[in-house]
């Protein structure tokens, strides 16, 4: 609900994805090409920004209430995570009604295992932003993450140049990159070109990774806990 009333955040989530995928795209003649990694950029920065919240609920002192409650802390974190990937999975599948710009066609029948994808990389990505939310004292310092850490993430993920043309260390970095395997889902689940790696390593390697992050974001609010009951 917070989100939906801030009108900026819906345009910041939606055109900024939106605008690169067309000044990109037109300006290569292949739409086509990068319109998955358009779409997991439309998804990252739904489920990070979502996960400000952290900081704002620490600073107002709800984050604290809720950690001293009788609640397990796995309802808190699954809330949050489920919460944020749900709003994040919802802006994804809002760009996907860019796809005939892009030449791609999706029937009734693709639309399950590609509204699937999305679903799984936000649910991904929003655990990533939570583990660095928790850690963060203010929006700043997220943001600053944000633009070191995730943008040159999604930049070396095979959203811009496949990684087939990669070389070096630039290379080595795309298959170490979890969100190399999140754009090859898409790449695969909407049939399209530069769809490496393979789909179903593409799909165990976004499933653990968000596995991992769950699991981390779990012990991260036990201990904070621990240390408030303290």
């Amino acid at each position: 609900m917070r989100f939906w009333r801030q009108k900026s955040r819906v345009m910041g989530v939606v055109a900024s994805p939106l605008v690169f995928w067309l000044v990109i795209g037109y300006g290569s003649n292949d739409l086509a090409r990068f319109y998955s990694g358009a779409l997991v950029l439309t998804v990252m920065f739904s489920a990070i920004f979502s996960t400000i919240s952290i900081i704002e609920d620490r600073r107002e002192g709800f984050l604290l209430s809720m950690l001293v409650s009788p609640a397990p802390r796995t309802s808190l974190v699954l809330g949050k995570i489920l919460g944020s990937a749900t709003l994040a999975w919802i802006q994804g599948l809002i760009f996907l009604v860019f796809a005939p710009l892009a030449g791609v066609r999706i029937g009734l029948l693709e639309l399950i295992p590609v509204a699937g994808a999305i679903f799984l990389i936000s649910f991904t990505l929003t655990g990533l932003g939570f583990v660095i939310a928790w850690r963060m004292d203010s929006t700043a310092g997220f943001h600053g993450i944000m633009n070191l850490l995730l943008v040159p993430m999604w930049m070396v993920s095979g959203s811009l140049f496949p990684m087939a043309t990669a070389h070096g260390w630039v290379r080595a970095i795309m298959w170490v990159n979890p969100l190399t395997y999140s754009v090859a889902l898409m790449n695969h689940t909407l049939h399209l070109p530069n769809a490496a790696p393979g789909a179903f390593e593409s799909l165990v390697v976004t499933a653990a990774f968000g596995l991992v992050l769950l699991l981390i974001s779990g012990a991260m609010a036990a201990q904070k806990a621990s240390r408030s009951a303290a």
